[in-house]
C-alpha cells in the first residue's frame, strides 16, 4: 500500500511525531511512503524510508495528485495549516478533488489520520 504524506511547514513536526507513533503498524502492513520534498526530508531524517518528490510549491502536490489519479497511491495524509496562506493552494485543491474523484481516503489532520491508519 502506498501512502502519500504531506505537511505544511507549521505541521511537519506533527507529521513526524504521528509517523513515529504509528511506526510499528506502518512496518507491519508494509506501507511504502511517498512525500513532497521538504516533508520527506524531515521524515527521512527521523529514520523512515520515503520516496521524495518535488516540494509542494514546485509541483510535489501535483505529482502526488497524478499518482492518485493513476491508482498508484491508496491513501493521503495531508496535515494542512488552515490558518496560513499557501501559494500553491490550487494544487492542494486539485489533490483533494482527485482524492474525492478516485475515492482515495484523505486525512487533513492527525485525528482523521489516526482513524485511517487503524483501518489498514
Amino acid at each position: 500500500m502506498e501512502i502519500a504524506i504531506i505537511a505544511h511547514d507549521g505541521k511537519k513536526a506533527e507529521m513526524v511525531q504521528f509517523l513515529n507513533e504509528h511506526k510499528a503498524q506502518l512496518l507491519q502492513k508494509k506501507v511504502s511512503l511517498i512525500s513532497t520534498g521538504t516533508t520527506g526530508k524531515k521524515v527521512k531524517k527521523a529514520g523512515f524510508e520515503v520516496d521524495r518528490l518535488l516540494s509542494g510549491p514546485l509541483g510535489g502536490d501535483a505529482q502526488i495528485a497524478a499518482r492518485v489519479a493513476e491508482g498508484k497511491c491508496q491513501m493521503v495524509l495531508f496535515f494542512r495549516d488552515p490558518l496560513a496562506k499557501h501559494p500553491h493552494e490550487p494544487d492542494v485543491l486539485m489533490l483533494m478533488r482527485l482524492c474525492d474523484v478516485h475515492d482515495v481516503p484523505l486525512a487533513t489532520n492527525p485525528a482523521t489520520a489516526e482513524l485511517l491508519i487503524k483501518a489498514i
